[in-house]
């Protein structure tokens, strides 16, 4: 394995799978994220199945998350 510069392998598939393995991890942490301001935001009282404000409070607060997770790249990616 041939090295660049600063010590970093050179190889476009190790450079790929680094790269997959990043996106994995910031999407499992938005998702951890996501998980702990809905279940903050939504959950009053655990029970064996959710009721329709609980529920319907998760989804908007899912889409809102989403939204906003969003719209930096897209700000970004527009200029």
């Amino acid at each position: 394995v041939k090295m660049d510069g600063q010590g970093v392998a050179a190889d476009p598939q190790l450079q790929q799978f680094i790269e997959v393995e990043s996106q994995k991890q910031r999407f499992q942490q938005l998702v951890h994220q996501m998980t702990e301001v809905c279940w903050e935001k939504c959950m009053d009282k655990p029970g064996p199945k959710l009721d329709s404000r609980t529920e319907t409070c998760f989804v908007n607060c899912v889409e809102r998350f989403i939204d906003t997770s969003h719209q930096p790249t897209r700000t970004s990616s527009e200029r």
